[in-house]
């Protein structure tokens, strides 16, 4: 509270000093109808000025002193205009040798503006007491007569420290006025810099006509225990393109910043001469501008006096006598504008430019120029010949030229597309991936095939919208019907050019049944576009969420199968191991024959074989993304386990995974689901549908395999290979439970009693043995379409050996088959896949 009720004192004060300043001064402001002395005379470049009067010391050290300005006394030398323009080189005290104008250091002169040395204002703390232990002021002070003020367009006032104020005051017409600028900081890490804004380092504009000042320091006591202080505070006035903030390292060394501050930002001030204007002094007869000069008033509201100058078209300096002198424009062609052939005459203060005999015209380089005379008798003749061949020439030269712009054009535009829509970082990818087999049927279409086939992407084409692009329908001209995925327009980070060649890259190293296939891509026209197999009924979560959905519960676990086996195979079988970051319903296809596709790998990752997770920035879809994931940006294939999870709970459920409208403890779907299992409220939130077809274990084994791919720690949740199987399993229980179970019970007596292989019998369950002895039957098949596919075996074996290890599994699976030899009558809900009717039915593509 304390520090608040200071910070507000202190910047009481420096408003009261502002209003004091601005009620003393009503019209501060700059003259408007006099002209900028600075301005008007920095125009001249040439040295002519910077002489001294005949006969005295041009220069002291390597500083030119020009004339009004003089080395020595003006009454005994007669060297400057005035006493007020004297200066003193010591040559003796100093080597080289310094120029002084009174007690200050003079750097350098120019037509208007003198440069001399600064003073700078610092006050030290001790660090454990807070005692000063260094002070010092800073001051500049002048007399009235005094034709130098400081220049309040190229000087400042500047404050360095933390925890400091300072103000500078200064006396005009026997009043006093002050202002002040304040610098706080709460640690060394908010100082920035070069910044000085008020953090470490504040500047202030100073006031038009200073002719004294004082800069004095104070410090801002009651800021936090924790709060940052400098040791060091300083203040000084100079000029404010110099002066380079260095940041913290400022505050603590103060001999170093006092002398980097003394050697290089002077304090810049402006003179003038006399106290006159230019009409007084002319008619007085006491104006010190001699011929072919120019004479301007100061701009200073409380100080009269004038500068000279010389007029445009002279040089020289206009304080000596005789003045300026005519420049001769036609010895140098830059100051003059002559055409060739064109002579150059030199007039008082300007020239003339005079065309040849033979030729026309004003004469200069900027006019009409000087263009030959032609006979008139030979005139007629010489312009149709003239014209007949110009016409034919222009006429060669314009076809020859549009079609030479024309094919330049389309060669540079097609590099600048394949470069901007990532062709050569495609091939790089490509060449930097080995031993990978890269399916060599995808094709290169050109701009003009694939616009052709999507009817120049007309809307009506549209299957669907991304993130990063526009999916159209396209006809090749085969009649193979295919989806063209044309990204949009990239970023200047080319952003979108990373994904579009990510998912390409992913795409053609993947095969797969279950994964939309590329067939190819474009790199020709303005955005990318890649073509896909065209996959005809839509999304999975339009099939979920429509108000009568036609999917029964042996749908569902197909659909979870099969997107689950492809999931298996990006994480498992890939050459490189491929983390998909976006699974989701939306992403999940159905073909004509409603079998599940995986799509969109714009957001994909490839895993190196060494590595089990990369560190990335954050992505995926809100409801389905991986909370592990989303707090330490670690991706594993357990991420894509728990999205697959949502999808399964989406698909038990027929629920979005985040709605707004539902209670706020139901709005997010996988929070919802798992607190209704240990509520045991599942068949409150199961589709109705899924509750009447499913037996009671077989839902309350599905709901366990969700729970479990929804753990927050990835460690506990199941890989995706055994998803695969556990929903094998479940579909199999599915379609004919009195068989599997019953059979798995009389089987297992049967093992048990077996004494061919009394180790195998006595280490293994029933249910083991049962389902290996299954696994035996089903490789010994007469037809080959009935035997399994070897990655099935693979994930079968890999099952049974957990089976194995984990008792109260086999304990669970034999309840179960109890269970259902139970029943009175066995259940068949296998449903064969329905033909839907036009109404239920949903004919459109899916955006990839």
């Amino acid at each position: 509270m304390c520090s608040i009720s200071l910070n507000m004192y202190l910047h009481a004060l420096l408003l009261f000093q502002y209003s004091r300043l601005l009620l003393a001064q009503p019209t501060l402001g700059m003259n408007t109808s006099t002209t900028n002395i600075t301005a008007n005379l920095a125009a001249e470049t040439d040295t002519s000025f910077f002489v001294a009067k005949p006969g005295c010391q041009p220069k002291c050290g390597d500083i030119t002193v020009p004339y009004p300005f003089g080395i020595g006394n003006a009454s005994s030398s007669g060297c400057s205009m005035s006493r007020w323009f004297n200066l003193t080189c010591k040559s003796t005290s100093y080597d080289p040798p310094k120029l002084f104008l009174g007690g200050l250091q003079v750097l350098s002169i120019s037509r208007t503006q003198v440069r001399v040395r600064n003073t700078v204002a610092a006050r030290c703390y001790n660090q454990s007491t807070g005692d000063i232990t260094y002070d010092k002021p800073a001051w500049m002070k002048w007399g009235d007569p005094w034709p130098y003020t400081v220049s309040d367009t190229a000087n400042k006032f500047t404050v360095v420290g933390c925890g400091a104020y300072a103000l500078i005051t200064w006396l005009r017409q026997g009043r006093n006025f002050s202002t002040g600028c304040l610098s706080v900081c709460s640690n060394s890490a908010d100082v920035v810099a070069g910044d000085c804004t008020g953090i470490g380092c504040c500047q202030i504009n100073i006031p038009n006509g200073l002719k004294n000042f004082e800069g004095s320091l104070g410090r801002v006591y009651g800021q936090t225990k924790d709060s940052f202080e400098s040791y060091c505070t300083y203040a000084f006035l100079g000029e404010q393109d110099k002066f380079q903030f260095n940041g913290s390292s400022d505050f603590n060394d103060w001999a170093s910043f006092i002398n980097r501050t003394l050697d290089t930002v002077p304090v810049v001030l402006d003179f003038v001469i006399g106290n006159q204007t230019c009409a007084e002094a002319k008619n007085l007869s006491t104006l010190s501008c001699h011929d072919n000069t120019s004479c301007t008033d100061s701009d200073s509201e409380y100080y009269r006096g004038y500068l000279c100058s010389c007029k445009n078209g002279y040089k020289g300096n206009p304080y000596l006598s005789p003045g300026c002198t005519d420049i001769n424009e036609c010895e140098n062609t830059i100051l003059n504008n002559c055409h060739a052939n064109a002579t150059c005459t030199n007039t008082p203060g300007s020239f003339n430019c005079k065309c040849l005999d033979h030729y026309s015209g004003d004469g200069t380089t900027n006019g009409t120029g000087c263009l030959p005379i032609v006979p008139k008798a030979s005139q007629f003749s010489a312009l149709t010949l003239g014209l007949g061949f110009g016409f034919l020439s222009l006429l060669i030269s314009v076809t020859l030229l549009y079609f030479g712009i024309k094919r330049r054009k389309l060669i540079k535009l097609r590099e600048k597309f394949f470069q901007q829509n990532g062709g050569l970082l495609m091939k790089q990818k490509l060449s930097s991936i080995d031993g990978t087999c890269v399916d060599q049927s995808m094709k290169f279409f050109t701009a003009e095939e694939l616009k052709k086939a999507a009817n120049n992407y007309a809307e009506d084409r549209i299957l669907g919208q991304g993130g990063y692009g526009v999916v159209y329908k396209g006809i090749l001209p085969d009649q193979r019907v295919v989806a063209i995925k044309k990204s949009k327009v990239m970023d200047v980070n080319q952003v979108q050019v990373e994904q579009f060649i990510n998912e390409l890259l992913i795409l053609t190293q993947v095969n797969h049944r279950n994964v939309v296939k590329v067939l190819g891509c474009c790199f020709e026209s303005k955005v990318p576009e890649l073509v896909y197999e065209f996959i005809s009924n839509g999304t999975l979560s339009q099939h979920i969420h429509k108000t009568l959905s036609w999917l029964t519960l042996d749908h569902r676990l197909r659909i979870a199968v099969e997107a689950a086996s492809a999931l298996s195979y990006l994480h498992s079988a890939a050459s490189i191991p491929i983390i998909h970051r976006d699974i989701k319903s939306a992403n999940i296809l159905l073909d004509s024959n409603y079998v599940a596709k995986i799509a969109d790998f714009g957001a994909s990752r490839l895993v190196p074989l060494d590595q089990t997770q990369v560190t990335t920035l954050v992505q995926g879809t809100l409801g389905y993304l991986d909370p592990e994931y989303l707090q330490s940006s670690q991706l594993t294939e357990k991420s894509d386990v728990y999205s697959f999870g949502v999808v399964l709970a989406e698909l038990m459920t027929g629920k979005k995974p985040i709605c707004l409208e539902r209670f706020e403890e139901e709005r997010n779907l996988a929070i919802y689901f798992i607190v209704s299992m240990k509520e045991n409220r599942l068949s409150q939130i199961l589709e109705p549908q899924v509750l009447r077809e499913g037996t009671l274990e077989q839902l309350q084994a599905i709901a366990e395999l969700v729970k479990r791919c929804l753990c927050l720690k990835s460690e506990e949740r199941p890989a995706m290979k055994e998803v695969v199987t556990e929903l094998e399993r479940l579909r199999k229980y599915r379609k004919d439970p009195w068989d599997v179970n019953q059979q798995s019970l009389e089987e297992s007596e049967s093992l048990r009693s077996e004494e061919a292989r009394p180790r195998v019998a006595r280490e293994g369950t029933s249910e083991q043995l049962q389902a290996i002895a299954e696994l035996v039957k089903r490789c010994l098949c007469l037809k080959s379409e009935e035997r399994p596919l070897m990655k099935e075996v693979v994930m079968e074996l890999e099952h049974l050996r957990k089976y194995r290890k984990d008792p109260w599994v086999n304990q669970q699976s034999h309840e179960q088959s109890e269970s259902l030899l139970s029943e009175e009558e066995p259940v068949d809900s296998y449903t064969e896949p329905i033909s839907l009717s036009a109404s239920a039915s949903d004919t459109s593509g899916r955006a990839i």
